[in-house]
C-alpha cells in the first residue's frame, strides 16, 4: 500500500490498514506537519514523490482535499502512472468512484471510502475508527473489496449510491461542521454574558440534546420554539442583536425558523401558537430596509 497525502485522514487510515496487515511501501508528505505525522503514525515508511508511491503500490490511498483530487488523478493518468489491477482508493466525501475514471481506464480498480468522522491526525483517531461508519461507493463487482477494507479497519461500511454522494456529504458537513460553529458561537455568547466557563455549562446540555436527537429525532425538541413562547424568542433576538457577537442574531433567527417548521410538522408546536412565533422570527424593520 502507498499513501498519497499524509494529512489528518491519510496518516490515520494508512496506520489502520497497516495494523490490519497491509505493508506500507511509501508515503508522500510535503509539509513539515505531514512529515511529522507520517513519522509518528507510519514509522520507518519512506517518504517518496507521488509517482514513486503509485509505482510501488498495489493499493494506492489518495487522501487529498476534494478540489485537488481530480487534477491529481488526471496528472497521474497523463504520465501513465496507473497500473492494471491496482486498487485506487480515495477518501473524499464529495466524490464517488467515477472521479477515478482515468485510473479505471488504465485497468485500476476504483473505490471511494469516506470516513464519517472528524480527525485529529493522532493515534486517538485509531480507536475512534472502531465506532465509525464509512460511506462506500464502488462498481458493483468490486464493492465487496471496498467493504472488506473498511471492516479491516474495524469500521462499518455504509453503501452510498454514486449519484447521492454530494447530498450524503452535505448532510455530514451540515451536521458536524455547523455544529462546531454553533457551539463556538454559544460559548462566545456566554462569555459576553459574563460566564467564564461556558464549555462547562454547555457540555451536559449538548451531550444530552445530541443523544436525544439521535434517538428520537424531532420528538426530542424542547425549548421556547417548541412551546410557542413568542415573547421569549423575541427577547432572545433583542439580546442577541446587542450582544456584539457577529451573526448571532442572524443564525438564531434562521435556525429558529427551521426549528419552528419542523416542530409544527411533527406536532410539537401547536398551530395556534405558530403565527405569533413566526411573526417574532420575521426580519426586523431595520433588516428589511
Amino acid at each position: 500500500m502507498g499513501v498519497v497525502g499524509t494529512g489528518r485522514v491519510g496518516a490515520v487510515l494508512g496506520s489502520a490498514l497497516r495494523a490490519a496487515g497491509h505493508a506500507v511501501v511509501g508515503v508522500s508528505a510535503v509539509s513539515a506537519a505531514s512529515r511529522e505525522r507520517a513519522e509518528l503514525l507510519l514509522p520507518h515508511v519512506p517518504v517518496l514523490e507521488i509517482p514513486d508511491v503509485v509505482e510501488r503500490a498495489e493499493l494506492v490511498l489518495l487522501a487529498v482535499p476534494d478540489d485537488a483530487l481530480g487534477p491529481l488523478i488526471d496528472g497521474i493518468a497523463a504520465t501513465g502512472g496507473w497500473q492494471g489491477g491496482q486498487l485506487v482508493v480515495h477518501t473524499s466525501g464529495r466524490y464517488g468512484w467515477r472521479v477515478l475514471a482515468p485510473a479505471a481506464a488504465a485497468g485500476a480498480i476504483p473505490l471511494a471510502l469516506h470516513p464519517a468522522m472528524t480527525f485529529t491526525g493522532t493515534s486517538l483517531d485509531l480507536a475512534r475508527l472502531v465506532d465509525c461508519c464509512f460511506g462506500v461507493s464502488a462498481p458493483a463487482p468490486v464493492l465487496p473489496i471496498a467493504q472488506a477494507l473498511v471492516v479491516e479497519m474495524g469500521a462499518e461500511p455504509v453503501v452510498v449510491p454514486e449519484e447521492a454522494r454530494p447530498l450524503y456529504h452535505a448532510a455530514l458537513a451540515h451536521s458536524a461542521n455547523h455544529l462546531v460553529t454553533l457551539v463556538a458561537q454559544s460559548v462566545d455568547l456566554l462569555t459576553a454574558a459574563g460566564i467564564e466557563n461556558g464549555h462547562r455549562v454547555l457540555a451536559p446540555l449538548l451531550s444530552a440534546a445530541l443523544d436525544n436527537a439521535l434517538r428520537q429525532g424531532d420528538a426530542a425538541l424542547t425549548g421556547p420554539v417548541a412551546r410557542g413562547d413568542a415573547g421569549t424568542v423575541a427577547a432572545h433576538l433583542e439580546a442577541l442583536a446587542s450582544s456584539g457577537i457577529d451573526d448571532a442574531e442572524t443564525a438564531y433567527r434562521a435556525l429558529a425558523r427551521v426549528t419552528a417548521g419542523r416542530a409544527l410538522a411533527a406536532g410539537r408546536l401547536r398551530a395556534e401558537d405558530a403565527e405569533a412565533l413566526l411573526a417574532a422570527l420575521a426580519d426586523s424593520p431595520h433588516r428589511r430596509a
